[in-house]
């Protein structure tokens, strides 16, 4: 054994090693090379299943005695490395559209010799004389073609199995993806928070002066990048997200999936409507709408939502279906919309005003729940007044 090497061009681990040196490892030690390699015939090499987190298949490698060779090539653009899909697909399209056709030729050969015989009814009808050798002799041919019959029927089922495939394998070669405004919005999204996930890894990486790890997030970053980028200049190239917030309203009509919807909320990233399907709401992203109208009549409904809270009011955390306090906090300052908040002392289920015990102020908004009543919007919870006596 020698040493595996990540090739940047795959982006995959490669281990290289002979036949003769395959052969004599053991049945578990095959096992673990085949959970996380696959051989390639064209590279003569196992090459990782993985090709982002090689965790699994380098210590695989070290199991069996490689060690580090580095990296070799260079990494492609997100742009090549579509392309080259395109170009695999496109190969894998054909491939697939050849393999239906054989086994429809295949199927139609099959069920041939019983089709020209069905067509002489006395030779489906002829009854079968048990001790008779010439009759028997028939009831075996005639098996012989019912049996190739049923098997020509397999044959079509695998003609429509790779037909489906070609499809599938023709629509990644087209990247017809790239020309749908939701697919290239998710992506975008994706893209956006892989790189949040990185820049926090890299403060880490570089707090713990791992260069190593460094080194391999800035390799992601970039990649991140270059990926960001490609999706906005294809965003760009269909026109970019028409709407927004900004002239998306409650009430007006959206185009999502050729239905048409009503808008009941805009938020900044989503819009949320109701469907004359479903009797929820249902929440999507600004690019998946396709047109827009506004309904004959429609007048802005302007909310006006006063904030009830002051400052010095204590509002609680409580246990659910209870009025047991989880947590509780004080308002610092208020605003129209929303209150500074902070965590106080709680104890025997009973708040302590100006007994804080996090120094952390937190600005949260304020809404009404379903019930009608003026809550704090705290993440996945929400703070109530307290209305009881408080300990002084």
């Amino acid at each position: 054994m020698s040493e595996y090497i990540l090739n940047r061009e795959t982006n995959k681990i490669e281990l290289h090693f002979s036949k003769s040196e395959y052969q004599v490892l053991s049945v578990e030690q095959k096992a673990d090379l085949k959970r996380s390699f696959l051989f390639s015939g064209k590279l003569s090499a196992w090459v990782s299943r993985s090709s982002n987190n090689h965790y699994a298949a380098i210590r695989t490698a070290e199991k069996l005695g490689f060690t580090n060779g580095g990296n070799v090539g260079e990494r492609l653009s997100y742009a090549e490395e579509l392309e080259r899909k395109a170009e695999k697909a496109e190969a894998r399209a054909e491939r697939f559209e050849q393999y239906s056709d054989n086994a429809y030729n295949r199927g139609k050969d099959l069920q041939s010799g019983f089709k020209e015989a069905a067509r002489d009814w006395s030779w489906v009808t002829q009854p079968i004389i048990a001790g008779h050798s010439g009759s028997e002799r028939f009831a075996r041919q005639k098996q012989k073609l019912i049996d190739r019959y049923e098997k020509g029927f397999t044959e079509y089922r695998k003609s429509d199995y790779f037909k489906d495939r070609a499809i599938t394998a023709r629509q990644t070669a087209d990247k017809s993806q790239l020309k749908n405004k939701s697919y290239l919005n998710n992506r975008i999204e994706e893209c956006n928070t892989s790189i949040r996930a990185l820049e926090r890894s890299i403060v880490a990486a570089e707090e713990r002066n791992n260069s190593e790890w460094l080194e391999s997030l800035l390799e992601k970053m970039e990649y991140e990048l270059d990926k960001l980028a490609f999706m906005h200049n294809c965003m760009d190239e269909l026109g970019g997200v028409l709407y927004s917030k900004d002239n998306v309203k409650a009430g007006y009509l959206v185009k999502i999936r050729n239905d048409w919807e009503i808008v009941v909320k805009a938020n900044t990233k989503t819009v949320e409507t109701q469907s004359r399907h479903v009797p929820y709401t249902l929440k999507y992203a600004y690019a998946d709408i396709k047109d827009m109208k506004i309904p004959e009549g429609w007048t802005e409904k302007k909310e006006i939502t006063v904030n009830p809270f002051i400052i010095g009011d204590i509002v609680t955390m409580n246990q659910i279906g209870t009025d047991r306090v989880m947590r509780a906090f004080q308002i610092l300052k208020t605003t129209d919309k929303s209150v500074m908040i902070q965590r106080i002392k709680v104890e025997n289920g009973i708040p302590f005003p100006d007994e804080f015990t996090s120094e952390k102020q937190e600005r949260r908004s304020v809404k009404m729940n379903r019930s009608g009543v003026m809550v704090v919007n705290y993440d996945d919870y929400y703070l109530y007044k307290y209305n009881q006596p408080v300990t002084v």
